[in-house]
């Protein structure tokens, strides 16, 4: 676990050596409403460059791991055993694996060798709701068939300590690492959540709001400064068309599940669901205590929202690379 006091004098340090004045752009760290993150490298490997080899061995050891551990706690959870497990949807962006992590994973735990795998790159913090969306897909398809939901995102493994622009800054101190799962069935329980709808939108002109600059040691990460901006303004009207598609409207909601991404995206996002500012408690925890991990923070999110006995329909939503929206309708009896 980092602190975020330890996170900002490690980067000072860091693009100091680099020349660069890290003093103007310090109060990002504070203004981010984040406390703690959780690393699978200890803070002293972010001030030595990494080569894409070296990335890419640790993507793999780690997020086979921690894949493992949230695959183990979901069927744990459920009662289920790894062999009942039809299907695995994997969801990540932060790394490239091939063979695939769940095809590694299989490796490990006593899944059947026969069952169906769906690795998903690319989505970035939207694949939390859209891969949930198409594990929700394939058990429809499927009735019966239970589909396990695996989302890892090592975000720290892509910091390039060479990277002096705002937008790297600007990650460091945002990014976390963390692991979900979710297992779906349309022969689940009766008294279980339900994933009853989904959808997406990708705005026109919009390539360069978010994604990864492929460089000679690794991602170089894309951030446009308008994306609090964008769902401010642009957030709202993607979702009354998502829930007219469906017959419903915002006011047929209990609430919203959604991706934080940071301070000022919560803040967007209060704004344009008509919300009171502060009035998104569970982002806002998971962001504090887990910066955003990408596509598994509104896996977290939904999880803190169940604990605290979510009930009625809920709009579950995420932003990525596209840029696009994911959602999804999610029924809590």
């Amino acid at each position: 676990m980092l602190g975020q006091h330890e996170v900002v004098e490690r980067a000072r340090s860091i693009f100091l050596d680099q020349g660069t004045d890290i003093s103007r752009l310090t109060p990002v760290y504070g203004n981010a409403g984040i406390c703690t993150r959780y690393s699978c490298v200890p803070l002293d490997w972010y001030g030595r460059p990494h080569g894409w080899k070296e990335r890419s061995a640790l993507f793999v050891e780690n997020g086979t791991t921690l894949l493992r551990r949230a695959a183990e706690a979901c069927l744990e959870r459920a009662g289920v055993d790894p062999g009942a497990v039809d299907a695995i949807v994997t969801v990540t962006t932060s790394g490239i694996a091939a063979p695939s992590l769940e095809a590694r994973l299989m490796a490990e735990m006593p899944l059947r060798r026969d069952l169906h795998r769906l690795p998903i790159f690319g989505l970035g913090c939207a694949g939390g709701v859209l891969g949930l969306a198409r594990a929700a897909a394939l058990a429809r398809a499927t009735p019966g068939c239970r589909v396990l939901f695996l989302v890892v995102e090592l975000c720290g493994l892509t910091f390039r300590n060479t990277d002096t622009s705002k937008s790297n800054v600007v990650a460091t101190a945002l990014f976390g690492d963390g692991a979900a799962a979710a297992l779906l069935s349309t022969s689940a329980p009766g008294d279980s959540p339900a994933i009853s709808a989904w959808g997406e939108y990708t705005w026109p002109d919009s390539l360069d709001v978010m994604g990864w600059r492929i460089e000679e040691d690794g991602f170089g990460v894309l951030f446009s400064r308008d994306i609090p901006g964008i769902v401010r303004t642009e957030c709202r009207a993607a979702v009354d068309r998502f829930l007219a598609g469906e017959g419903l409207t915002c006011a047929d909601l209990a609430g919203a599940i959604c991706h934080p991404g940071g301070a000022k995206v919560i803040e967007a996002l209060e704004a344009a669901f008509d919300l009171p500012c502060g009035a998104m408690v569970d982002a806002r925890q998971v962001l504090r205590d887990y910066g955003n991990m990408s596509a598994a923070t509104v896996m977290f999110v939904l999880e803190s929202a169940l604990r605290r006995g979510l009930r009625g329909r809920h709009l579950l939503s995420s932003l990525g690379p596209g840029f696009s929206a994911g959602f999804a309708l999610l029924d809590a009896p």
